[in-house]
């Protein structure tokens, strides 16, 4: 099983995100079967489902914001960043948030639909060459991915299976379109800049005609426009460690923790970016537990089980659980690393 049918069935399995509740059928069943038959950790699938699935099921907490003839959503900040924890503002040169989000978006595919009334409503991935962008326009959605260009062919090869391709050009670019069922497609664009695109209905009554009147509107804007086209619940690069601080204020800290390592999330909606912030300090417990257990230091053993039992108390988990799972998953191994008996492949479970 590859890691493109894996994504394939994760972005099939989610009725919010693609409206499959129903459609589940030809190449995505006998994919679904193929996963069946081979073993892969219950944890280690949760997670994967978690992030593929959170931005879409955290829709109605994303504040939208207007696409092509939007007003400024996203305040430019003022706020500096002068540098990571523990050196001296002097020491680093002041950076505004403003500056951060312009230099992160650079590095996007930036693809907006130039239509009235189609709105961002979920958004994430900034560092890295994966990233997300679900829009909404009435009862309609669209969900744009992003992956780096040498998994091109790799995706290409497994949309084979789904319908002969047909050709066309979406922003100045050459696009395969795909028929999953008479409501539901998909165009892959070419890569460019270290990525490739691919856009796919989701949730609505999309038709063949309504979804290639709408491939003409997609278009490449620079990084300001797409920035001020952004939700503006997104944490952007420039939000980080603001935003950070709300979330980690009933949270105990691990030993030497500094929140400079949350700066590479991205960009991401509430529970996404809630989930990179706990994530990243149960990891750290975690790697602590380990450490003192080895060192048979019991006091620091000890001080690490009781702050990851204290995350059933952690606010922003009990925000995001209506949400998603993210939070059971940090609750469950909270449990195991207690009973010590914590899994070899915990990493994976928790995205550490």
């Amino acid at each position: 099983m590859t890691d493109e049918q894996l994504d394939r069935l994760v972005r099939d399995a989610d009725p919010v995100h693609h409206g499959l509740t129903a459609r589940l059928e030809g190449a995505e069943q006998q994919l679904l079967e193929e996963i069946v038959s081979t073993p892969v950790p219950v944890s280690v699938l949760k997670k994967r489902l978690v992030r593929r699935l959170a931005g879409a099921v955290a829709v109605a907490a994303a504040v939208a914001g207007v696409i092509a003839t939007s007003s400024l959503l996203r305040p430019q900040p003022d706020d500096v960043y002068a540098g990571p924890t523990g050196l001296p503002a002097a020491s680093a040169p002041a950076i505004s948030g403003w500056e951060l989000d312009l230099k992160a978006a650079e590095g996007l595919p930036r693809l907006l639909i130039d239509e009235p009334g189609w709105k961002a409503t979920s958004v994430y991935g900034f560092t890295d060459e994966n990233g997300s962008i679900t829009f909404e326009n009435g009862g309609r959605a669209l969900s744009m991915d992003w992956y780096p260009d040498d998994q091109y062919q790799g995706y290409y090869d497994d949309r084979l299976e789904v319908s002969t391709p047909e050709w066309t050009t979406v922003a100045n670019r050459q696009a395969s379109v795909v028929t999953y069922s008479k409501s539901d497609f998909a165009a892959m664009l070419k890569p460019q800049g270290g990525t490739f695109v691919e856009l796919r209905t989701a949730s609505g009554d999309w038709t063949r005609a309504t979804f290639d009147a709408l491939l003409p509107r997609i278009v490449k804007v620079d990084a300001e426009s797409f920035l001020k086209a952004l939700p503006e619940a997104i944490v952007t690069p420039g939000d980080v460690r603001g935003e950070a601080a709300k979330i980690l204020a009933d949270i105990p800290l691990p030993p030497n923790f500094d929140v400079a390592v949350l700066e590479n999330s991205g960009a991401n909606d509430p529970y996404q970016f809630g989930a990179a912030v706990t994530g990243r300090v149960t990891c750290d417990w975690i790697a602590e537990w380990i450490r003192a257990d080895k060192a048979g230091d019991d006091q620091a053993r000890e001080q690490a089980v009781a702050a990851l039992q204290s995350s059933r108390k952690w606010k922003v988990l009990h925000d995001m659980n209506a949400a998603g799972d993210y939070p059971e998953a940090i609750w469950e191994m909270a449990d195991k690393v207690a009973d010590d008996d914590l899994p070899e492949w915990y990493k994976d479970g928790l995205g550490c």
